[in-house]
């Protein structure tokens, strides 16, 4: 797992600044159903969500899973990174 991630069986967490950025997913079967993400008001615009999103679809890559994005900034942020849009269903 990408260092700074924390995964704790149902949320990706990454701290930065003291504050906890966090992916809400569900596992179904062989993919990742990725509900909700989230970073502090202190912490948007400085790219703390895009490093969480990063991190967790490394992690989630390199488990051999696929997502399924509910939430809608997960959804653009997959489709718009090439290295991971294949994770995509």
């Amino acid at each position: 797992m990408t260092a700074g991630l924390r995964d704790t069986g149902h949320r990706y967490e990454l701290n930065e600044q003291g504050l906890t950025a966090f992916a809400d997913y569900r596992r179904v079967g062989d993919r990742i159903v990725i509900d909700h993400v989230e970073s502090p008001v202190a912490l948007r615009g400085k790219g703390t969500s895009g490093r969480l999103m990063a991190a967790l679809a490394a992690d989630i890559q390199a488990r051999g899973l696929k997502v399924t994005a509910i939430c809608s900034y997960a959804a653009t942020w997959l489709q718009r990174s090439p290295e991971f849009r294949d994770l995509l269903l």
